[in-house]
């Protein structure tokens, strides 16, 4: 009997909270919505551990953590770790076709037997970014492809929409900002302008005079509504090809995004939990029943659990859970805490529980902040108020904790953490930073094209 296929959503910088499907104010993804309304299966509180791309999709296709993939950094040096298999390989050897649009040369990608690129980057004549219907037009060709085939298939789709530069084309750029974005009396893109790190690059996207933040948060909603729109044209497609009771769909998230949260403008480093939600939700028609979960769950249990949806045991010892089983009834154990890392703009670690937040730098960075913060999620959820000075015992308790799970997790992988030996994260050569000045002084993005380059060299 032919497998189930898969049709995997990868999107980039898509934040859970700013999807109408996890209740966010703007309508901003009703295809979606309406699509898992009947026998979704959609997880309530999904996380991204390890930020920002490369460490993100490198869980996400692994079930493994940082320390079993050693990927934490964006710039990536090298491969995920030997004999750490990925989805696509695992599937390939099931007999299945994969394919990859939009992610090669990331070592979070290895394993397709087919990768393919489109312009998911800068705008077109018109002013505007058409990033998703570029993305369609591959996919589109490339399902009619695999659906030809007698072999069960893998298609990944990386979609890059919510990622900046933030310019959906007509009608939607306007659909949640009507009043004028260059009020003279508006000033609140003054410190984004005054960000030097990062001021060259929003100038070169931004349109020219504008003043309003909440005109370029609307460009984030706007950009997720018009993909939603375009993701529809590919679930039709699936329909149309008589393969939506054959084929397993999953959407879920590198990342979050930070929009004008933190002083981490319109990108996605810093550990705070906008930069950490991301969805995650699947359906296949006629298999699943709609339900909402509420468990706790990281990147790494999409690999065991999408596997058991689609019928596939392998002996691969994954570090995620099976969360299938919840949807049945069943239990898995419970892990509401989790060990965090970036190493993208800034390289910090931290300790994140139901109640508390630990974030430690473990380099001087370009926003000037403490080395130790502290946040009370329960009192405080916007993460506003750095409460580290006030409970050293909290701090001292939970660093206590991160540094058991460090220690436990080189011991099962034999080898260190690799948050202390990717010290080249920045690239170049030019880290680690001595100060937060030498950090704001060094790094920079230019247009758009700098900031493609930057992705495009974390293999």
């Amino acid at each position: 009997m032919k497998k189930p296929n898969l049709l995997f959503f990868g999107i980039d910088s898509l934040r859970r909270d700013h999807m109408s499907l996890y209740g966010y104010r703007r309508l901003t993804t009703p295809h979606i919505d309406r699509y898992l309304e009947k026998d979704g299966v959609v997880f309530e509180q999904c996380f991204s551990p390890s930020i920002p791309t490369t460490p993100g999709y490198s869980s996400m296709l692994t079930g493994m953590d940082c320390f079993t993939t050693s990927v934490v950094a964006l710039r990536h040096e090298g491969e995920i770790r030997a004999g750490v298999r990925t989805l696509p390989e695992i599937l390939r050897a099931e007999g299945y076709d994969t394919s990859c649009v939009g992610f090669s040369g990331n070592a979070g990608s290895r394993g397709f037997d087919s990768y393919h690129d489109y312009e998911g980057w800068g705008s077109d004549a018109d002013g505007f970014a058409h990033k998703a219907e570029n993305l369609h037009k591959v996919a589109s060709a490339e399902l009619d492809r695999l659906a030809a085939s007698d072999r069960p298939w893998f298609l990944f789709l990386r979609h890059m929409d919510p990622h900046s530069p933030y310019l959906p084309p007509e009608p939607f750029h306007r659909m949640f900002h009507q009043t004028d974005p260059r009020d003279p009396a508006n000033r609140s893109l003054e410190p984004v302008y005054a960000f030097k790190p990062f001021c060259d690059y929003f100038r070169s996207w931004f349109p020219p005079g504008i003043t309003d933040k909440d005109y370029v948060i609307a460009q984030y909603d706007a950009a997720v509504a018009y993909m939603d729109t375009t993701i529809q044209l590919l679930l039709e497609k699936l329909r149309a090809l008589g393969l939506e009771e054959d084929t397993l769909v999953v959407f879920t998230s590198d990342h979050g995004e930070t929009l004008y949260d933190h002083d981490c403008y319109f990108d996605h480093h810093g550990l705070y939990d906008p930069t950490l939600v991301v969805p995650f939700a699947y359906r296949r028609a006629g298999h699943t029943a709609a339900i909402r979960i509420a468990e706790i769950c990281e990147h790494r249990d999409i690999v065991p659990t999408l596997l058991s949806e689609l019928g596939i045991q392998v002996p691969d010892p994954f570090e995620g859970r099976d969360l299938s089983v919840l949807r049945h009834g069943g239990t898995v154990e419970p892990r509401p805490e989790h060990y965090l890392t970036e190493a993208t703009w800034m390289r910090k670690h931290g300790w994140r529980t139901p109640q508390w937040k630990l974030i430690i730098a473990l380099e001087p960075d370009f926003h000037f902040k403490p080395e130790i913060e502290l946040y009370d999620l329960s009192r405080d959820p916007e993460e506003e108020n750095n409460v580290a000075d006030a409970y050293p015992e909290v701090v001292a308790g939970l660093r206590v904790r991160m540094e058991r799970h460090i220690a436990a997790r080189e011991a099962a992988t034999g080898g260190t953490n690799p948050m202390y030996t990717n010290l080249n994260w920045a690239g170049d050569g030019i880290s680690p930073f001595r100060t937060s000045q030498e950090a704001y002084d060094t790094l920079h993005i230019g247009d758009a094209s700098a900031a493609r380059k930057l992705q495009e060299d974390d293999s």
